[in-house]
């Protein structure tokens, strides 16, 4: 069999993102050795960003003695708070240092984004776009000239792209908002916002015995299966996405058999050419896992298995399917064999942009140890594959991401905060230790950096945005409605995807986490407000919300409200943002309900999830860090500067240096 080449997968997923792939150096990759490059320098940059890595807990532990080489670092080049975008989300903050350029200039202002026409949200730093398909009886397929396409949607030009204009080698190892890669580095591995085979950012599978199981349709972030055993045997499918050779939406699927053996509290599973025996509580191996379309081609994908009991319920986990790094359906890589070289050197990994699988324990499929388990798996093989390429690193820039920090901190910070709403001392305190681990691990990243990098290295340490307690909700489609500027159909109905809403009354209206939008006449699909107005009620709005107090904590909600054209001083893809950002008070954030368009008849609730941190606030609350090895020439402050900060170590003194239009 043939594996499928890429043109003919990205016409399927619904949710990818759009770059239009540009020839890089491509670098031969054999062998796990030392690479060879083509400019000499003799000057090193590595760049690590870890996410969400606080400015306030990195200080306290600094100071405490508790990250020896992140004081050796403050103490060399200094130790300072890197201020962060507005809003301060990652697709957001990473772009800024990417592009120089504010969310005006690279068109990232949110996780998610809509199209004003049909009111329909989308993944703001991706698409996919379908290509011609001819019909052939119950099949199609894609033309070879027109075969649809994975774009990348944000702007600006990567810095990156300069270094290597100016014979500068440069690595760039899951940079988020890069997917698919530029192309424009040496080698680049895809970061957040990189898909699973599904095309969603991670959709994992589970399957039980047990009956009472949530209902399928009550799952996030996965999808659940209620199988049954039959005497010590169980067969079932896994699930791919929809097959693209198919007129009608058919979901590929591959046979999973399980032989369960209570006695020995373990299983055996089939699949595919795979036959291996789990213990409970014990975690496969990556697993290649193929889908066959047509009898001449296969959908390739790798997965891990963790089977967490045989009884008295048969449970099964199974991680969102990967793209295969080494037969990747889609592009991942810069070249496009750096992955297989990664594999041969690392083995498999992660390529899903964010692997920690937060959907699985906030839905209780994972417990808090299963889940710290599986971060540590996903978090541990990322080290892993750093510390290779930083042997095969010397000259040039390598840029690496440590997505641990934010994404167990989403989860976690609740056992820090025993004012939080949730907070269980029984279940909450015995995790208090995690971040402060985590934190430490980090610094012996650092550590090991430090003692391995080629000589005449400058070492930049940061991260995006800082962290907080997130303790209370905002319902902001509820506030509009409240304040009369949003009419719901129903007030008694809460509604999804805006289907309560009574277009012809609304003047404005949420959307993502920190967005608020005028429903303008002549902008959206079905708007009522003048386009001479709009300045008067983006001010009355703002005052507005500058003056709501949380009734149960008796402290203001918001604390600043971003005005679109005041806050953006790049103006080429204004018109893409929301006409207001909304700072949140700190220990505040927008409820998750409004950034998809669903309604709420409250306004304020307590934050009883499990994801209990959070940082999409008021900007000035949440800062990053920045740790140099030694004082740079140019000092980075914010995340916008930081990059021409560093080109500057090279000799490069004009960055960003494309010309943003006007906005239209």
């Amino acid at each position: 069999m043939t594996t499928l080449t890429k043109t003919p997968f990205l016409f399927f997923l619904s949710c990818g993102v759009t770059v239009c792939v540009m020839a890089g150096l491509l670098l031969p990759v054999s062998g796990c050795g030392k690479a060879t490059a083509s400019a000499e320098s003799d000057l090193k940059v590595i760049v690590l960003g870890f996410d969400g890595m606080d400015w306030v807990m990195t200080g306290e532990m600094i100071r405490a003695g508790e990250m020896p080489n992140f004081k050796r670092l403050a103490d060399t080049g200094g130790f300072t708070a890197l201020g962060t975008s507005i809003p301060p989300q990652s697709p957001v903050a990473w772009s800024n240092f990417i592009t120089g350029h504010d969310s005006g200039g690279h068109g990232i202002f949110d996780f998610i984004h809509r199209h004003p026409e049909t009111m329909t949200p989308y993944l703001s730093t991706s698409e996919a776009a379908a290509g011609t398909m001819w019909k052939v009886g119950k099949y199609h397929f894609p033309s070879p000239l027109d075969g649809g396409s994975v774009d990348l949607l944000r702007k600006g030009e990567a810095f990156w792209t300069v270094l290597e204009e100016h014979g500068i080698e440069t690595t760039v190892i899951r940079m988020p908002a890069n997917f698919p890669p530029s192309g424009t580095a040496t080698r680049e591995v895809s970061g957040m916002g990189t898909p699973d085979i599904l095309g969603t950012y991670g959709t994992f599978s589970f399957f039980t015995t047990d009956q009472f199981a949530p209902l399928p349709s009550t799952i996030d972030g996965g999808e659940l299966q209620i199988v049954e055993l039959r005497g010590n045997r169980l067969d079932t499918h896994l699930y791919g996405p929809d097959n693209p050779f198919l007129v009608e939406p058919t979901r590929l699927s591959t046979e999973l058999t399980a032989y369960v053996d209570v006695d020995s509290n373990a299983a055996r599973f089939v699949i595919n050419d795979n036959d291996f025996v789990l213990k409970s509580g014990e975690w496969s191996e990556w697993l290649p896992i193929e889908f066959e379309m047509i009898p001449s081609q296969v959908l390739p994908a790798i997965g891990r298995f963790y089977l967490r009991s045989v009884a008295p319920e048969f449970e099964l986990y199974v991680t969102p399917l990967n793209i295969d790094p080494t037969s990747p359906a889609m592009p991942i890589t810069t070249p496009d064999d750096y992955g297989n070289h990664l594999c041969k050197c690392t083995g498999y990994f992660y390529t899903q942009g964010m692997p920690e699988d937060t959907g699985a324990v906030v839905e209780d499929l994972l417990t808090m140890d299963e889940f710290l388990t599986q971060a540590d798996l996903a978090g541990e093989e990322n080290i892993t594959q750093y510390e290779h390429v930083l042997s095969e690193f010397e000259r040039g820039f390598l840029f690496h991401y440590f997505g641990n920090t934010d994404l167990v901190g989403h989860i976690v910070w609740r056992s820090m905060d025993p004012d939080h709403p949730a907070y269980d001392a029984d279940k909450d305190a015995q995790y208090a230790h995690v971040m402060p681990d985590l934190y430490r691990r980090m610094d012996e990243v650092v550590g090991h950096t430090l003692e391995n990098m080629p000589e005449n290295t400058l070492l930049v340490v940061m991260s995006d945005h800082g962290f907080a307690p997130w303790r209370r909700v905002m319902h902001i489609n509820a506030w509009l409605a409240e304040n009369g500027y949003l009419v719901m159909k129903d007030p008694s109905k809460e509604g999804k995807n805006y289907s309560n809403v009574d277009w012809t009354k609304t003047r404005a209206y949420g959307l993502g986490i920190n967005g608020l939008y005028l429903n303008l006449k002549g902008r959206e699909m079905g708007g009522i407000v003048d386009p001479e107005d709009r300045d008067a009620l983006i001010a009355e709005i703002g005052a507005k919300l500058l003056e709501t107090v949380d009734p149960a904590t008796g402290e203001l909600a918001v604390t600043k409200f971003y005005p679109r054209e005041a806050t953006y001083e790049d103006a080429g893809y204004l018109h893409i943002g929301p006409d207001i950002q909304v700072g949140y008070a700190e220990r505040t954030r927008g409820s998750n309900a409004s950034a998809i368009g669903e309604m709420s008849t409250e306004v304020f609730s307590d934050n009883t999830d499990r994801w209990s941190g959070d940082h999409c606030m008021d900007h000035e609350s949440v800062p990053g860090i920045l740790l140099t090895s030694r004082p740079m020439q140019k000092q980075g402050t914010t995340l916008k500067n930081l990059a021409a900060a560093i080109l500057f170590e090279f000799g490069i003194g004009e960055f960003p240096r494309d010309q943003i239009s006007p906005s239209n």
